[in-house]
């Protein structure tokens, strides 16, 4: 099923038509063998550094091999400034550095090395590493670095606190809950690195790190709830050692309970690294052998996330199967081609069973009456289903269920529907994982320097939900949840016409995600948001024909877009965007389709080295491989599709 009517008009561009066919050969060659798809998933240079020190923490056998290709990787990302950036050349980044510098030393790499001594220069230059994130310094103070001085206190006994009270572990998001939860029992029992080459880096400060104290108020923090909290920190300093043992190690019974019932097998704790790596340091300060199942199963679904080529390897910060899946098959759908349907039938049936419909995960806190139906981004994550990755699998089912008069996805169509309407928060948004995460205040903590606490509502994850309630059928007037979502994106566009999109880089993704939205909710394209729009969508449009934005766009003290070169991806957007809002004649979507056939590679690919998603905006950024192979296949495709009909309307929600 294409966009509109499926009938080919003669007037079809061959050379158009040539680079689909290639690109829908390429997607399908990284099919795997049982119909789904999976790319691999690049952050920067801490999780791979973090597995480095991990492995020299716990003093597991060294793989020396392994070693020299991840050192291999880290040198290669390494700056031009001396540092590692968080994206591909981004700025220097404090944390990021120290933790790369810290596991090429562990690795071997002399310190009078070049690359090392221009790493220590540039960590020097801006103050030491005293300026590390809490994660940083919570890692540093296990290696005996620094002390426990220089972290927050966490009591574990957090653990034990009712909902009503001003922190609870259910009101931060799932991340940093399945993050903070092991970390609680580390920050109890204080355990040493076992280290057994004795690596330090005591020469990335410019004091003794032994006298470092707490970290400053980050710049998001305001200062009179920050000076609250850090007089609680003060207070809790005093009293920790007071604990009595009995209720402490109740605490510490409550996390390791609420960890091993969420261990999700090899997938892992959340089913992402840094709980992972957490937890197996958690119980290896239990005094759980290597051997104890909860750390070995643990321990081994880390060693899943590497990625081990012939030179180098490096870490996931975990796998992206349903999004793959999903995203690869509405691309199929709209290439349109007999074999492209075919494979993307066979992957929704793949995700037909991944649907997650008899746990109740957390997000079951704030929606008791709710019953599950979502997907997770995972290839198992029962407590931590999306609505993200729920909406677009639906889309793609009911997409492909309608062109084939099947009606093999209806029941899995109609649970992910009821559970995402029952997961819009009041303010008519929907959250990732949560409803009505929103006790903003908590961002103000001394562990929440990174300010990714929350999991609020988002118009790029609100769109999504919107476009899937509209492809169904939904509209302002029979649904109120597709009202309450529209005021809310009306409420939300800023005043140059863009959306922020909180999981893929930025503006154009979060424009592309809603303008896809108000069109399927029948919103009409002459509307004041939609025009306002689409003028900054062309005015952002770069002189060779592409769109490209910069992570900095992230930046706190937003003044406007912030372009960067060209990318595949972030073009497919754009296109995209234009398309929905029945901008296909205009001359800047006609210069992005021939930017997309200019660049395409002989192998029906294209080349993206920049990261264009998001994990946490101004703290961790995500360079999906498959982006840059699936969505400009689906623009192309869109595009093609759109000439061949009379209506040039859009007809499904993304």
């Amino acid at each position: 099923m294409h966009s509109g009517n499926s009938t080919m008009g003669a007037a079809t561009d061959a050379a158009l038509e040539a680079s689909i066919a290639s690109a829908t050969h390429a997607l399908l060659d990284y099919r795997q063998p049982d119909g789904h798809w999976v790319f691999e998933l690049e952050a920067d240079c801490t999780i791979p550094a973090e597995y480095v020190l991990l492995r020299h923490y716990l003093a597991e056998p060294v793989d020396a091999e392994l070693e020299h290709k991840i050192a291999n990787y880290l040198r290669r990302i390494q700056g031009a400034h001396g540092g590692w950036p968080l994206v591909h050349e981004g700025a220097f980044d404090m944390s990021a550095s120290v933790k790369a510098y810290f596991a090429l030393k562990m690795i071997g790499d002399s310190v009078d090395a070049p690359h090392m001594v221009r790493a220590r220069e540039a960590i020097h230059s801006r103050g030491g590493a005293i300026n590390s994130n809490v994660f940083t310094r919570f890692m540093l103070a296990m290696f005996g670095v620094t002390t426990w001085r220089s972290v927050p206190v966490l009591p574990v006994e957090i653990m034990l606190l009712p909902m009503w009270s001003p922190f609870h572990i259910n009101k931060i998001s799932y991340w940093a809950r399945t993050t903070m939860v092991p970390l609680l029992v580390l920050a109890a029992l204080k355990p040493r690195a076992k280290n057994p080459k004795g690596v330090g880096i005591d020469e990335l400060f410019l004091q003794d790190p032994k006298t470092i104290g707490m970290t400053a108020k980050a710049p998001h923090q305001s200062w009179a709830w920050f000076l609250l909290f850090r007089g609680i920190d003060a207070v809790l300093r005093v009293v920790e050692p007071f604990i009595p043992k009995k209720l402490r190690q109740r605490a510490i019974d409550s996390a390791v309970g609420f960890i091993e019932e969420r261990l999700n097998g090899e997938d892992g704790l959340g089913a992402i690294f840094p709980p992972m790596a957490n937890a197996v340091m958690m119980y290896d300060a239990l005094g759980k052998p290597a051997d104890y199942p909860s750390r070995a199963v643990t321990r081994r679904g880390l060693d899943r996330l590497l990625v081990i080529g012939e030179h180098e390897a490096y870490c996931q910060p975990c796998v992206s199967p349903i999004w793959d899946t999903a995203l690869t098959c509405h691309a199929l759908l709209e290439a349109g081609s007999d074999q492209a349907v075919s494979r993307a039938e066979q992957g929704l049936d793949w995700l037909l069973p991944k649907q997650v419909l008899d746990v109740k995960g957390d997000w079951a806190v704030k929606s008791p009456n709710t019953r599950p139906g979502g997907w997770a981004f995972q290839y198992n994550n029962a407590y931590y289903p999306d609505l993200d990755d729920t909406a677009v699998v639906v889309m793609a089912m009911d997409r492909a269920g309608r062109q084939s008069g099947s009606g093999n996805y209806d029941a899995a169509i109609a649970r992910g529907r009821e559970w995402i309407e029952g997961m819009q928060s009041r303010n008519g948004g929907w959250g990732a994982f949560d409803v009505d995460n929103l006790e903003y205040y908590l961002n103000n903590i001394p562990f929440s320097d990174h300010g990714a606490l929350l999991d609020p509502p988002t118009e790029d994850v609100t769109a999504r939900c919107l476009s899937m309630l509209a492809q169904l059928g939904e509209t302002a007037r029979t649904s109120k949840s597709v009202a309450a979502a529209i005021d809310y994106l009306r409420q939300t566009q800023l005043a140059e016409g863009s959306w922020y999109g909180r999981w893929g880089l930025n503006y154009i993704y979060g424009t592309w995600s809603v303008l896809c939205a108000l069109n399927a909710a029948g919103v009409d394209h002459q509307d004041p948001m939609i025009r306002k729009a689409v003028d900054w969508l062309l005015s952002i449009q770069n002189p060779d024909g592409g769109w490209g934005e910069d992570a900095v766009s992230y930046r706190l003290d937003y003044k406007g877009f912030e372009g960067a070169p060209t990318t595949a991806s972030q073009t497919a957007w754009a296109l995209l965007a234009l398309m929905a809002a029945g901008e296909v004649e205009n001359p800047a979507v006609r210069r992005g389709v021939e930017y997309l056939k200019g660049t395409q590679t002989e192998k029906g690919l294209w080349d993206e080295q920049r990261y264009t998603a998001t994990g946490f905006p101004r703290v961790f950024y995500l360079r999906y491989h498959g982006y840059a192979k699936f969505f400009p296949l689906w623009a192309l495709a869109r595009y093609r599709n759109l000439n061949s009909t009379n209506s040039r309307v859009v007809g499904v929600g993304m």
